[in-house]
């Protein structure tokens, strides 16, 4: 059974999305916010990629966490889409200005 996390990275009031998936075999892959779709020997390394990149686990996010890194979490959602392709143009979340 495929398990899919999302993970974010913020950047002002910009949010980058990248969903990792867990495959059956072990292995994962990560979806990018360029489309691309980046595969890994494991989900530990695929976890650590992430990482390294300065995302954070969306599930692991609390109030504080999210105020921290310039939002809120009742702005954000992982984006959705029928597809890769259509969920691509949704993995860039631009929150706008603050009043």
């Amino acid at each position: 059974m495929t398990r899919d996390e999302w993970w974010l990275a913020s950047l002002g009031r910009m949010v980058i999305w990248a969903r990792l998936r867990v495959l059956d075999a072990g292995t994962a892959e990560v979806f990018d916010s360029d489309g691309n779709t980046l595969p890994y020997d494991s989900e530990d390394t695929a976890r650590a990629m992430l990482m390294d990149a300065e995302f954070v686990a969306f599930d692991g996010l609390d109030e504080d966490d999210a105020r921290a890194r310039g939002f809120s979490l009742d702005e954000i959602a992982p984006p959705e889409g029928q597809s890769d392709a259509g969920l691509r143009e949704r993995m860039v979340q631009s929150l706008g200005t603050r009043a």
